[in-house]
């Protein structure tokens, strides 16, 4: 088990557990991890959210790139996407998003991205972190000339927003007076460019949560309090509405009466459109485990192919590099355009839904996927027995009496926690009351079987 990245990068408590130190050690090992095999000195960029640590983290950061004699563009506040973006536009050999994405401001993070603009590796975080704690670590020392030097990139930015324009220039000069979106920019790394974006495409818009003050990210607001822009937008009559998280790799939405619209009825809706303007490649749509039933049913009726990961963008994104699709995502909303950026991007997938829209409400539109009822249960079991469940006859059996009762219209997903002594029980249904019942029976078992 890594001892330091977990799922999505380092995130921890900043200062006392994400502290300077060893962010300067992660740098320094990186820089020297991902430029080892390059002939020349590397470049890479740091972006960051909004949080008050972000600058805390960022010089640190730099220090240690510089240190082993790498060369830094600062690139300041950006969304995580965009970073990544501007690390294939800049020719950059690397760079490093600095947030905690959907957490609260008191967490910082950091995400490293190779020079093709993706998540590095699990086998590449486990070398780095090798290189960490290792006596080589002193060696990586530059001196004299072979120092690092870092400038200002923050200009970089325009680049980025460049993007959407040149992408979206024609799309939304028909769009009727009347339209209007709500934006909930969570007090993150979107509340700049977001604004500059709509305002430049042409697009009527009225912004919420877009004056960070270092610890109101996510407070109350964005993509993990869907809630703010639903009130938002049925207070003001709005078309529809859209949240983004910390980082801005993730989109929510909400519809005409501030109905929640998550990653897998938007995923649905892109790939029927994509599907009818014959731009879905390979006819494929790349999902995970968590995905609800129905998107699965979706794809069936449409006769689209529908591939699932184990949870993770990061296997979304291998499996749909790995087989040349286009359009996959997770239900939290983070959904991959590969045709434009190898990422999650929020504003991108809210621009994309509008297109897809065409003018018709978004509460007509996502009829096309019927949403079965979800219940999650952790069940608190013994660390070392965390692994066990599918071990276990009698647990075994029940979750196969089940599935069988189920005849294709239910399911049951267990998956144990990465971090905690923690086995999820998930099930989906069409009666809400019958799963939570199951779901319960289902982890009062495991708690007693497994501890």
């Amino acid at each position: 088990m890594r001892k330091y990245f977990g799922t999505d990068g380092i995130r921890r408590i900043a200062n006392t557990e994400l502290t300077p130190d060893l962010v300067f050690r992660v740098a320094k090992a990186g820089a020297y991890v991902l430029a080892k095999h390059s002939t020349h000195t590397p470049t890479i960029l740091i972006g960051r959210d909004t949080r008050i640590s972000g600058t805390l983290i960022e010089s640190a950061m730099t220090s240690g790139f510089l240190s082993y004699g790498a060369n830094v563009k600062n690139i300041g506040v950006i969304p995580t996407p965009g970073a990544a973006y501007l690390t294939r536009e800049l020719n950059a050999d690397a760079c490093v998003v600095i947030s905690a994405s959907h957490n609260t401001f008191e967490f910082n993070g950091v995400k490293y991205f190779s020079n093709k603009g993706t998540k590095i590796s699990d086998s590449i975080e486990e070398e780095i972190e090798e290189i960490m704690d290792s006596d080589k670590l002193s060696s990586l020392t530059a001196v004299g000339k072979n120092i690092g030097v870092a400038e200002n990139g923050e200009i970089y930015t325009e680049k980025y927003i460049e993007f959407f324009v040149d992408l979206f220039k024609d799309d939304f000069k028909n769009l009727s007076k009347d339209f209007c979106i709500g934006i909930d920019t969570a007090n993150g790394a979107t509340y700049k460019v977001a604004e500059e974006v709509y305002k430049r495409l042409g697009i009527n818009f009225k912004i919420i949560n877009n004056n960070p003050d270092g610890i109101n990210i996510n407070e109350n607001c964005g993509s993990t309090h869907i809630e703010k822009i639903s009130k938002f937008v049925k207070e003001n009559k709005l078309s529809f509405g859209v949240a983004y998280d910390g980082d801005g790799d993730r989109c929510l939405a909400v519809d005409e009466n501030g109905d929640t619209v998550d990653g897998d009825i938007v995923m649905a809706i892109l790939a029927n459109y994509f599907q009818k303007e014959g731009k879905l490649k390979n006819n494929t749509l790349v999902a995970t485990v968590m995905s609800n039933l129905g998107l699965n049913k979706f794809t069936q009726s449409q006769d689209i192919d529908f591939k699932q990961t184990k949870v993770g963008d990061r296997y979304v994104l291998e499996e749909m590099q790995k087989g040349g699709y286009n359009l996959g995502g997770e239900q939290s909303g983070h959904i991959i355009f590969l045709d434009y950026n190898p990422t999650g991007d929020g504003i991108l997938t809210s621009l994309m839904l509008i297109k897809a829209l065409n003018g018709q409400k978004l509460s007509e539109v996502k009829k096309v996927i019927k949403i079965y009822p979800q219940v999650l249960i952790n069940a608190k079991v013994a660390n070392d027995k965390k692994f066990d469940y599918d071990k276990d006859e009698e647990i075994k059996n029940e979750i196969e009496k089940l599935e069988e009762e189920f005849s294709g219209n239910g399911r049951v997903l267990i998956r144990t926690s990465g971090t905690e002594p923690i086995v999820r029980v998930m099930i989906e249904g069409e009666n809400q009351e019958y799963i939570t019942q199951k779901a319960k029976a289902l982890s009062d078992l495991i708690e007693k079987k497994l501890n």
